[in-house]
Order: C-alpha cells, then sequence, then structure tokens
C-alpha cells in the first residue's frame, strides 16, 4: 500500500472558493463539470444523476449542472455531484492535489489531529441570499425546479443536499444537519428524521412544551457545509464551525426574519418557517442511501413555510440517494474514513495505517481499518472501536481489519484479505443491538437496532511472521519497471 501524502493548508491568503457560484467556476477549471441543458424536473435530473456516477469510476464522476430547464427561467438550475471527486474533494476541503483517494483521508485526518479548530460564523446584516425574500401568502415553493428523483418516489423532494438549521431550546446551540424534505403544496414540506438523529431530538424538545419547532433549510450552500451536515459531528457542535474549521477561515451569515436562525449568506435559496408535531401529513417512500425503499410512507411533521429567500438565479443542489455508487457517496466515504481514523487514535489506537469506507456499502455499512500489528489483541481493539466510534456507529453493519500491506481503499485487495487471512468461525466477532435506523432494509420495525460483524482478515499474531510470503514483485523493482517501461504504463 502506498503511504499516503495528502498536505493540508487553511487561511486567508489560499487560493479558495468563496461560494457555490465561485466553486461552479472552479470545477469547470478543472474539467469536472458537464453542463446539461433541458433536462425535465420529473425523474430526468435525478436519473441523469444516478447514471452518471455508476458509469464513472470511483471517485472520478463529473459534477452535473443542469440548465434550460423545463418550465423554469433560463437563470434557475440545479448542481448535483459538487463533492464527489477525488481533486473536488481535495479542492473543496484546501488540499494538494492527491494521488489517490487515502492521500484525501489522510491529509483530512492530520488536520483533524493537529491544527483544526471551530471557527464560528461572522455574522452580518445582508447578503446575497436577501436578494428576493417571499413573505407569508408570496410563497410558492413551485417556482424552484424540484425534483422528481426516483420513479417509486411519493413527492418532489426539495431538500436533499440540504442543511436543515435548527437551536436546542435548553442548551442554545445551533444544529446544522441533513434531513429529507419533500414539498407538500406551495407552502407546505413534511421533513423526515431518523431516530437519534440531533435535529430530532432537538425538535423533540419544543414538541414535548406544545409548540412548534422553528427551522430555516437551506438547499444551495457551500459543498463543506454539506459535508459537515450529513456527518456525524457531535452534539453540542454547531456544524457551521466545524465547516469552518475546514475552510480556515469563517463563513458569513444573516439572522433570519422571524426565529433570527443564521443562514449562509452566500446560500442560494432558504426557507423559514416552524415544525408541527401535531399536523402530521404523509410522506414518502423515497429511495434512501441504502439503495432501498426500506421505509414506508408514514404520518410525519409538517414544515410551515412562511419566509423564502433566494438569490437572483438561484442554483439548488441535488443529492441522489440510490443503490450506490451516488452522487455523494464518494465524499461521505472519504470524510467519514477520516474521522473514524481521528477517532480511534483519540481513543488511544496505535499503528493504524488507513481507513477506508467503501462507496458499496454506501459509505456506512463496509469499513476498513488498516493497522501494523503491534500486540495480541491489537485487531480486535481496532475492529472494535472502528465500529463503535460516534464517526462509525450510526447504521453500520461490516468492520474489516486488515494488514498494513492491503490497501483499504481497493475492495480487490480487502476481498484478497479476507479470502486467505480469515477463518470464519474464529475470526468473526459480533457486536448486537446497536443504533441503526428504518432505512436499514433488514429491519422490520422498532426499535430499530441492528447487528454488526468484526472481521480479523489479517495474519494471525502468534505466527504472523511465519505466514506464507505474497507472491509479488516487490515495489523496488516495480518502481524500476515502471521507469524503464514507462511508456507502456501509459498506454494503459
Amino acid at each position: 500500500m502506498d503511504d499516503a501524502i495528502g498536505k493540508s493548508w487553511s487561511g486567508r491568503n489560499q487560493d479558495r472558493h468563496e461560494d457555490l457560484r465561485d466553486l461552479i467556476e472552479r470545477i469547470d477549471q478543472m474539467g469536472e463539470l458537464e453542463r446539461v441543458e433541458g433536462a425535465d424536473w420529473n425523474l430526468e435530473m435525478g436519473t441523469l444523476a444516478e447514471m452518471v456516477c455508476q458509469d464513472s469510476a470511483a471517485g472520478r464522476a463529473p459534477a452535473l449542472l443542469f440548465e434550460k430547464i423545463e418550465g423554469f427561467p433560463d437563470g434557475f438550475r440545479v448542481l448535483a455531484g459538487a463533492a464527489n471527486s477525488m481533486r473536488r474533494l481535495a479542492y473543496i476541503l484546501g488540499f494538494d492535489e492527491p494521488r489517490n483517494s487515502l492521500d484525501v483521508v489522510q491529509a483530512c485526518r492530520d488536520r483533524l489531529r493537529t491544527d483544526f479548530e471551530l471557527i464560528p460564523p461572522e455574522e452580518q446584516d445582508g447578503g446575497p441570499v436577501f436578494d428576493n425574500i417571499d413573505r407569508d401568502d408570496e410563497v410558492d415553493l413551485y417556482k424552484f425546479p424540484i425534483p422528481f428523483i426516483h420513479e417509486g418516489d411519493g413527492g418532489r423532494y426539495i431538500g436533499t443536499d440540504d442543511m436543515v438549521i435548527t437551536r436546542d431550546p435548553e442548551e442554545d446551540w445551533i444544529n446544522a444537519a441533513t434531513y429529507r424534505v419533500m414539498v407538500q403544496n406551495k407552502n407546505t414540506c413534511g421533513i423526515w428524521m431518523s431516530p437519534g438523529k440531533h435535529g430530532r431530538l432537538i425538535r423533540e424538545k419544543y414538541f414535548a412544551k406544545g409548540e412548534p419547532c422553528p427551522v430555516v433549510i437551506c438547499f444551495g450552500q457551500d459543498p463543506l457545509l454539506f459535508l459537515a451536515a450529513h456527518n456525524e459531528i457531535d452534539w453540542g457542535t454547531n456544524e457551521m464551525h466545524y465547516a469552518g474549521g475546514h475552510r480556515g477561515f469563517p463563513f458569513e451569515t444573516v439572522k433570519s426574519e422571524i426565529h433570527g436562525l443564521p443562514i449562509p449568506a452566500r446560500a442560494e435559496i432558504a426557507i423559514e418557517g416552524e415544525i408541527y408535531g401535531d399536523e402530521l401529513m404523509p410522506e414518502g417512500p423515497f429511495g434512501e442511501f441504502m439503495g432501498y425503499y426500506a421505509s414506508d410512507r408514514s404520518d410525519e411533521p409538517s414544515i410551515k413555510v412562511r419566509r423564502v429567500y433566494y438569490r437572483n438565479d438561484p442554483i439548488m443542489c441535488l443529492a441522489n440517494p440510490a443503490r450506490p455508487p451516488n452522487n455523494f457517496t464518494y465524499a461521505r466515504s472519504a470524510m467519514k474514513a477520516a474521522m473514524i481514523w481521528d477517532e480511534v487514535e483519540k481513543a488511544g489506537l496505535p499503528g493504524v495505517q488507513g481507513v477506508w469506507c467503501h462507496e458499496a456499502g454506501a459509505g456506512r455499512l463496509f469499513n476498513v481499518i488498516a493497522i501494523k500489528q503491534l500486540y495480541p489483541g491489537h485487531v480486535s481493539q481496532a475492529g472494535m472501536l472502528a465500529a463503535n466510534c460516534h464517526a462509525g456507529n450510526y447504521a453500520g453493519r461490516w468492520v474489516t481489519v486488515v494488514d498494513e500491506d492491503i490497501d483499504p481503499t481497493d475492495l480487490y485487495d480487502v476481498i484478497w484479505a479476507m479470502s486467505t487471512r480469515c477463518d470464519p468461525p474464529s475470526d468473526i466477532d459480533f457486536i448486537r443491538r446497536a443504533w441503526s435506523t428504518p432505512l436499514d432494509p433488514l429491519l422490520q420495525g422498532p426499535p430499530y437496532e441492528n447487528n454488526r460483524a468484526i472481521v480479523d482478515a489479517c495474519r494471525p499474531w502468534g505466527w504472523k511472521d511465519d505466514f506464507p510470503a505474497v507472491a509479488q514483485a516487490t515495489p523496488e523493482l516495480k518502481a524500476k519497471m515502471r521507469e524503464k517501461f514507462a511508456g507502456l504504463f501509459d498506454r494503459i
């Protein structure tokens, strides 16, 4: 396995994008943007986003910018997959050009371990998100090209690549997380939140007092904000502070008109209103990140939309959860791998060589950690920590521990290790009744708990040095061949 060489930077003096529009120009200059004209909101945008990811090599799918959408003004656009490639993700996070996926993970883990700090937003009086404001009876969500994503969906989903902003009424901190949001009518949405998620816990505090939950939801923002919003950040941590830490300087926010909630000043679209726990409406079904329609149509709390804020010629963002790979699983895999790596080392685990959360497992279900074995029980410790740390716990299923000669990002390599170094009766342990979700297709009802396997695919500790040698050319010999016969490798 190659050593990771990612290098991080941060700060105002670096060539960083300012907002989504600036980023689109940078992606276009990188040659990783495809402009698609004339796609329909009804299935075509969602299907194209799905197909491009499934037809591309891992970490190399282009971003799609849908323009001239049928039935909408020319300036109204939809962006899909902004961070979903190795090069784009590295740029968005502020890292040097990566050689491979593990470079990005290593660079992110290094930042989290050494110089990472939360950077709060800077509040300002106004911003581009206030270019246009629709109030009360003026609200009509259908003015935006809200996609109907999958053929079996129960409605049009404005909220997929979104950020749902709420304030804890007791502890007074801001949560900004991703939850799915379906349009019910021109000024009403339904929202689905998985049990145990921070936004749902906050919402329930308002409901317990007989009050609606104030909310702002953004539908077009810097991908750094989406990366923070759909990962497992610690309770009490504002995701905008976390994203600012990766940016290296603060995001700018403005206060919403009704509830004073912070809105990224350069967001493209935001809505404001309240979530009502006593006014339920049918929501779903929706094709979800595990690749199934695992949760049926159900009655869920509704959102009464009282304000719509949007820029001139607004750009929505589209995430397409479906059978993986899809247009956010690569970015999720890299970010989650870095977070798991950071958390297991902070828990005291030495010898970690790499972590990867495979897209085939939707970035959550099949995670691999490579270690250099240092003592008896090291493998079990690594597997249990990777499965139970906060970043790796939600909706997991498989954790495989491999030796340092195995590239955790290479599924072929991992399966080879499992096939030749794992004795199933003695090398697979189980965790039972762990935190999961109604979106797990194996679960039929509450409580939403699942079971996990910890796979030891390492050479046995007691005789690992006597384990048969691997039959392959040495790295030194391979390097000589690449230099001597460079033309051959350029062609393949």
